[in-house]
């Protein structure tokens, strides 16, 4: 292990924000935090999701130097960075991007994804980064021709921090042309999308490598010194694996922001035969089957937007509400879906009797139908084999108790709220701290032993027994609407 006191870095560059965080070795705890907002390019039409990469490089100064004020910065001793999945960011041969970059949220795509998958054999997701280059050269030839270099988001922040260009086997593995069995870039999928975009990609470096090192500029913007490791990272999902404790098989857990997702670590590749469960691979040298749904706090951020009222109040109004809302049933595929494959879906709210466009209604509604559908990918992860038996939480959405037990009730397993949600900020800074050790010599420090002390649980949080015909009858009518609406869906 690195020498007592040294601080790590880690940066989560999301959707909504970046965050940033400093763990102490010596204390094993978080001693800092700094986060800063994003916001999404306007005026697009319906299912075109962007950002402007530049945005993400603002946010991580300043969620940075937020964080780095609160301790010495000198003693910073490794950098980790945890990016959104699945963008696309395309670089000119000087290393300028080209066009904002199109979001995992993106279902503008949804063609150019469908062909993909016709003509490879396999499902290929539409939020995966393969239909992104597809769409960009056939809808935008011109930029298409300016394009030299295709990075993920997080590697995009590393090309930042150290001037080299580089990917990792966790998220190119969510690209669309990668293959997670054999941890190389898959010939068939890229000859698909483009003969040039082989010489696009980044070299592929193993876990426990280094991204690079700290570059003089950016080093001055952070208040950094020059040449401080940096670690490969990570997509937010792998990061998130290693920040919950993840990093050994048997420990499912769930991720609840912007999107959700269900995750637990294998010691070899699991195959969905609908490719619905992503077999991605960790960021730690094994695998990470992966469930993801696009729908899960936005859906709660519309009923906030639409009632005027704050979280903990619609919560509350939410509480005083029995289970099944009455009946009512929201089908939340307010972005398309991933799981189920409903790239061009919207959402449904069915049920409708006198009283339930109440707030407390509305935002049951939208908590159980968010739980249903993340519920539904849970039962495909135990059809392909996977013990189940709790979930850890973390995310956003975890601190919400309602949501919580409405998770547990859903589920029908216990979950637990790990004290650290901010899970991908700190597998980032956990990453950088193990790579560090490596590098010094600890060649047998596995990422398990490396993040355990790191990882702490909160109480565990039962399924209600009184409620349990409740929540049954709840999953069944979620089931009934789904196939009524989107039959073939699963």
């Amino acid at each position: 292990m690195a020498s007592a006191g040294d601080l790590f870095l880690g940066f989560d560059v999301g959707t909504q924000s970046t965050k940033a965080l400093v763990v102490d070795v010596a204390r094993r705890e978080v001693v800092a935090r700094g986060s800063h907002a994003h916001t999404m390019v306007d005026g697009l039409p319906a299912g075109h999701m962007e950002q402007q990469p530049a945005q993400w490089l603002e946010a991580v100064v300043a969620a940075g130097r937020s964080a780095l004020a609160a301790v010495d910065a000198s003693r910073i001793a490794g950098i980790g960075v945890s990016g959104q999945q699945h963008g696309c960011v395309v670089l000119d041969a000087r290393g300028d991007v080209v066009r904002p970059a199109k979001l995992w949220c993106d279902t503008a795509t949804a063609a150019e994804a469908r062909e993909l998958g016709e003509r490879l054999g396999r499902a290929v997701p539409t939020g995966f980064t393969a239909s992104k280059l597809l769409w960009l050269k056939r809808h935008e030839p011109a930029n298409w021709a300016r394009v030299a270099h295709v990075l993920l988001p997080h590697d995009y922040v590393n090309f930042w921090l150290t001037g080299e260009r580089s990917m990792e086997f966790g998220d190119a593995s969510g690209t669309g042309f990668f293959a997670p069995a054999t941890r190389t870039f898959d010939q068939q999928a890229m000859a698909a999308i483009d003969a040039k975009l082989p010489a696009m990609l980044p070299p592929l470096r193993a876990p426990g490598a280094f991204a690079g090192r700290l570059a003089g500029p950016t080093a001055a913007r952070l208040g950094l010194r020059p040449g401080i490791p940096v670690s490969t990272g990570g997509g937010d999902n792998m990061m998130a694996a290693i920040g919950s404790g993840a990093c050994s098989a048997g420990v499912v857990v769930a991720s609840l922001g912007t999107s959700g997702t269900i995750f637990t670590r294998t010691e070899s590749p699991v195959v969905d035969p609908r490719g619905l469960i992503a077999p991605f691979c960790s960021s730690d040298g094994a695998w990470l089957p992966l469930l993801c749904v696009m729908n899960l706090t936005g859906v709660t951020e519309e009923v906030k937007a639409l009632t005027g009222l704050d979280h903990a109040a619609l919560t509350a109004a939410a509480a005083a509400v029995a289970p099944g809302a009455g009946g009512l049933v929201l089908l939340p595929f307010l972005l398309g879906e991933r799981v189920p494959d409903l790239p061009e879906a919207t959402g449904s709210l069915l049920g409708l009797r006198p009283g339930s466009l109440r707030p407390g209604s509305l935002y049951r509604a939208a908590l159980e139908g968010t739980a249903c559908n993340l519920a539904s990918g849970l039962e495909r992860l135990r059809n392909l084999g996977l013990l189940v038996d709790e979930v850890r939480l973390c995310g956003g959405a975890a601190q919400n108790p309602l949501w919580v037990q409405i998770l547990a009730n859903v589920f029908d397993v216990p979950v637990r709220r790990l004290r650290e949600l901010e899970s991908a900020a700190l597998g980032a800074a956990l990453q950088a701290m193990w790579a560090v050790a490596r590098a010094e010599g600890d060649a047998a420090l596995t990422m398990d032993a490396a993040a355990a002390p790191f990882v702490q649980l909160g109480e565990w949080v039962a399924p209600e027994a009184k409620f349990r015909p409740a929540y049954a009858a709840l999953r069944l009518r979620y089931r009934e609407q789904l196939a009524r609406l989107h039959p073939g869906a699963d």
